[in-house]
């Protein structure tokens, strides 16, 4: 199931935050700062990570063991999900099943940021990329 939602006045207080120092991007262009992780159940925890995309930068087709909630905190960035184009802006969400094989793209001229919430198997990775 696709599932976009939008939350305009949440979008309007964070695109006024101040941002984070700069982030420390990988050779791909991603950073990628975990935030909270906690026990969900006996099986899973919750893992909440922000994730920042410098220009351009793009994350390959991966998919997570357990669902995944990303919320656009800044910018406007493109998945590939279900074999359906997704373009979110800051203060819109994507539900993403657990398994599902999707990517992400900065489709801006600048950083953006999204923030990602995970309920996931323990002792599993958090990504794993496609074949």
């Amino acid at each position: 199931m696709l599932a976009v939602l939008a939350a305009p006045a949440l979008a309007q207080a964070q695109a006024n935050a101040p941002l984070p120092a700069q982030p420390k991007f990988d050779a791909k262009g991603i950073a990628r700062t975990e935030t909270v992780r906690r026990e969900f159940d006996g099986h899973r925890e919750a893992i909440q990570v922000r994730v920042d995309f410098a220009p351009g930068a793009s994350f390959p087709k991966h998919s997570h063991p357990g669902v995944e909630i990303a919320y656009v905190l800044s910018g406007t960035i493109e998945y590939e999900l279900e074999g359906k184009t997704v373009r979110l802006q800051a203060g819109e969400s994507l539900y993403i099943p657990a398994g599902a094989v999707h990517s992400a793209k900065n489709i801006g001229d600048g950083i953006i940021s999204e923030l990602a919430t995970y309920v996931v198997e323990k002792n599993q990775p958090i990504v794993i990329l496609a074949k």
